[in-house]
């Protein structure tokens, strides 16, 4: 190989990692606007979350086929399982799918950068981190986005009532939950799993799950026979969110968790750019400072590059 070949090589390799965070911002961020047209004719939460939970199981056994990857044995592993659905999919899943009518999708995908936020202060108080002046300093920064948000009058344009502080509470439980998720796995470790084994356990557990609360409910999803704009975005939602996480699993891999943590920026600013294109939703003032303080609050909170990288 020549030199300019071998540099050629090294530039490429060094530009995939940067092509897939953009594109998994970019995907993720597409699935904020499409759970809100998923709800807009009235799908019930449990319903659409049963069928995010089959559609991931789905491509993570598929996934597993392509890398050659055993199916995970449920042995010793339930309560890993269980805490990786409830906390990851099943009880983030309902509020988020709850809330989507009733907030711009925009302002949710300012809201759900703080999961890192809720992560810290947890972190903390088990042990796993130390106190951070800088990290602390982002929190407060998130904090007084959500503040910001929860003012009156702190809805879109186009909206027919404010964003109240009731409801920013409700949107704030997946991040809560998503948070409790991270430290779940920090303190239980996953058995050696590959992130793809891991969540194909916890997707059909979730299903298993949230199956019969659907049925009990009345919240199973009915597909009409010709599908519309909602039942596209409630398939196309599932199989970007799995796409997006292959995409990131990769990158973790690629090029260290401190780097794939970066798509925290990008899917809450490709989520409010998407939600704009796609909704047509415009905001006050008081959403884009909002917004502001949140991409500097993930900023700081983020940990510093010299720290060790996930395996």
């Amino acid at each position: 190989m020549t030199p300019d070949a071998g540099a050629a090589g090294a530039g490429t390799s060094r530009l995939w990692p940067i092509l897939v965070l953009a594109g998994c911002g970019a995907t993720w961020g597409l699935t904020l606007p499409l759970i809100r047209i998923a709800v807009s004719t009235g799908h019930a939460p449990l319903g659409i979350m049963l069928s995010q939970q089959i559609i991931m199981a789905a491509v993570c056994a598929a996934l597993l086929v392509v890398l050659r990857l055993p199916v995970p044995g449920v042995r010793g592993r339930l309560g890993l399982y269980a805490g990786v659905a409830g906390f990851g999919a099943v009880l983030p899943g309902y509020f988020t799918f709850l809330t989507a009518a009733l907030m711009p999708a925009g302002v949710r995908s300012i809201l759900i950068a703080v999961v890192p936020m809720f992560t810290l202060p947890m972190a903390i108080a088990l042990g796993f981190e130390r106190p951070d002046l800088r990290r602390a300093l982002g929190v407060l920064l998130g904090a007084a986005a959500i503040v910001l948000i929860a003012v009156p009058d702190a809805g879109v344009a186009d909206a027919a009532v404010p964003v109240s502080v009731g409801v920013v509470l409700l949107a704030l439980v997946p991040p809560v939950s998503y948070a409790v998720e991270a430290n779940f796995l920090a303190w239980r470790g996953s058995d050696g799993l590959h992130p793809f084994q891991l969540l194909l356990g916890a997707s059909i557990l979730g299903a298993a799950a949230t199956w019969p609360l659907a049925e009990a409910t009345g919240e199973m999803l009915a597909l009409p026979p010709r599908w519309g704009a909602a039942e596209y975005a409630i398939f196309g939602a599932g199989v970007l969110n799995a796409m997006a996480y292959a995409g990131y699993v990769w990158m973790v891999g690629r090029a260290g968790s401190v780097f794939a943590s970066q798509i925290a920026y990008l899917v809450t600013a490709f989520g409010v750019g998407w939600s704009m294109l796609l909704l047509d939703e415009r905001y006050p003032a008081t959403v884009w400072v909002a917004f502001a303080l949140m991409l500097a609050g993930v900023a700081l909170v983020q940990p510093r590059a010299g720290r060790a990288e996930e395996p």
